[in-house]
């Protein structure tokens, strides 16, 4: 059996709050990622799934148990790991071609050569003819498709991603959604990435994860076995993608419940 990509023992974190206290924000949390393998992490708000990331990133350390990728602890950032972010994380005095060219450039690469790459991923984004344009000049959906060749340019072995697509309208959701898909199944990456909608998870994993409402631990995994290549928006209309949804929604929807009653309860105090 090879070794798993990601590995979370045991890992527990805790946060130190403005008036003294401590936030444990994950509890007891293990999880495994397999090499290539696309899993999705769902939960209620506050359930410790971007703080997830983070311990995978090597962007915050667990204050107990342990982090592993590629069977090494996780000891600050590493090389190989790309991450995907919520907001635009794009330099805005940068054309998309400087932005997209930064991370080989940044590893060592002559401006040349990164210039030459970031033209290639410009193009397998969609984005050719738009080298030139600054971020303000670009939709949303045009932004994420540069973030997500800021990413993939640097050949990331794991890619993490929390939440890159909630800001988009549906239509553009579905589009870059298909979009990411065919750039992930020309790689070997195993992917993490974390989501608010079920639907969305379910249309582009391998295996969900549903985690509690916090401190988050795993509630429970199920494998999503339908066929790839997909297309997210003819995917949902399968029997078998409603199945998986009504098994999975009877274990989040408990606990999208116990979070909302405890966000009512501390409005009320």
């Amino acid at each position: 059996m090879a070794s798993p990509a990601i590995e979370l023992r045991g890992v527990t974190k805790r946060f130190a709050t403005p008036k003294g206290g401590v936030y444990t924000a994950l509890r007891d949390l293990t999880l495994e990622v397999a090499s290539g393998e696309f899993c999705a992490v769902v939960g209620p708000t506050g359930c410790g799934k971007s703080t997830t990331l983070a311990l995978i990133s090597g962007l915050e350390p667990p204050s107990t148990g342990e982090v592993r990728v590629e069977g090494k602890p996780v000891k600050g950032i590493a090389d190989g790991v790309g991450y995907v972010f919520q907001s635009d994380a794009v330099f805005p005095w940068k054309t998309v071609l400087e932005n997209v060219a930064a991370g080989p450039r940044y590893h060592g690469a002559p401006g040349r050569d990164a210039r030459t790459r970031a033209r290639e991923w410009i193009t397998r984004v969609g984005l050719a003819g738009f080298e030139d344009r600054y971020p303000h000049q670009l939709s949303g959906g045009m932004r994420k498709r540069v973030g997500l060749a800021q990413s993939l340019i640097n050949g990331p072995r794991i890619l993490l991603m929390d939440e890159p697509f909630s800001a988009l309208d549906v239509q553009t959701r579905t589009l870059m959604e298909n979009e990411l898909l065919s750039l992930w199944s020309a790689t070997s990456a195993s992917v993490v990435f974390v989501t608010h909608d079920l639907e969305e998870a379910i249309a582009l994993a391998d295996r969900v994860v549903v985690l509690t409402a916090g401190p988050g631990t795993v509630k429970g995994t199920y494998q999503v076995d339908l066929p790839r290549p997909r297309n997210v928006a003819e995917i949902r209309f399968q029997p078998k993608f409603t199945q998986i949804y009504e098994a999975i929604w009877g274990q989040l929807r408990d606990e999208v419940l116990v979070s909302y009653e405890r966000q009512k309860h501390a409005a009320a105090v």
